[in-house]
């Protein structure tokens, strides 16, 4: 097929200016959700994390460390705001798959973010071990369609090199032991097939999860800080016994993580 039909035959590819600004904007939603739900003006922490299970957010109000954002207006989620080791951060949990994790990414910037960090679970694609552990994403196959809206069509959507060197160059792995590589981003689970996943091998693809390239395409595009974790928890389900996380669902080892990634950026 060429590619004038492809294009035919696929919407997401036509039609695209994307030097063109949107008409619909984060900064007109969060205007109209603060006066429709009377929530104050004012801004969220400058390093935010997306928690798309959800499982430290739990933690942290279970544990009593988290206390709800008075000035944050999204109608779709919820901040809470927890100080750890002396930082204030704001964290939204299960904002799940592309769509949604942009759609707060992009509300999150306009209100005061500087530094996105992402934790996204991950199944394991090539073993760099058992699972748990974690992985600094590098590159993302844009196997979904929210980063098309962003970025002209390429294979993977990258990490900035500034930022890879940042965290490279500064990690402790004897606080936290970290890999990085390659994800594979789709936006349906439940079509992750024997012939994807070994493409997927064939290409040094760790492990598969739902949000990394279309955040990476929004850093890019609009020149933001975001930094992805791949924590790998599961072998997709094809063993019993999977999707284990480690101590308190893995939130000691998230609050590492971005305690981590907090201090190269400070020290940057």
């Amino acid at each position: 097929m060429l590619e004038q039909d492809i294009r035919e035959y696929a919407p997401i590819l036509t039609h695209k200016n994307y030097n063109a600004p949107s008409v619909f904007t984060p900064e007109s939603l969060i205007r109209e959700a603060r006066r429709q739900k009377q929530v104050l003006v004012g801004k969220v922490p400058s390093i935010c994390i997306l928690d798309p299970d959800g499982d430290l957010v739990d933690y942290l109000r279970k544990t009593g460390q988290a206390r709800q954002h008075p000035c944050w207006a999204c109608y779709h989620s919820n901040m809470d705001i927890f100080d750890y080791e002396g930082v204030e951060y704001g964290i939204i949990g299960r904002a799940v798959g592309a769509p949604f994790a942009v759609l707060v990414a992009e509300e999150l910037f306009a209100t005061g973010c500087e530094l996105l960090i992402s934790i996204s679970s991950a199944g394991q694609i090539r073993s760099l071990g058992t699972p748990p552990y974690v992985v600094l994403v590098e590159k993302a196959l844009r196997d979904e369609g929210t980063s098309y809206h962003y970025l002209p069509p390429t294979k993977y959507s990258t990490l900035h090199p500034t930022l890879q060197e940042m965290l490279y160059t500064s990690w402790n792995h004897g606080n936290i032991p970290l890999y990085s590589g390659k994800t594979w981003t789709t936006d349906a689970p439940f079509r992750e097939t024997e012939a994807m996943i070994a493409a997927c091998e064939e290409n040094d693809i760790l492990a598969v999860e739902m949000e990394i390239a279309a955040l990476y395409a929004l850093a890019t595009a609009k020149s933001y800080n975001i930094v992805c974790f791949a924590y790998v928890t599961n072998q997709m389900g094809r063993i019993e016994g999977d999707f284990e996380k480690g101590d308190e669902m893995g939130s000691h080892a998230a609050l590492r993580l971005v305690d981590q990634t907090a201090q190269s950026w400070h020290t940057r």
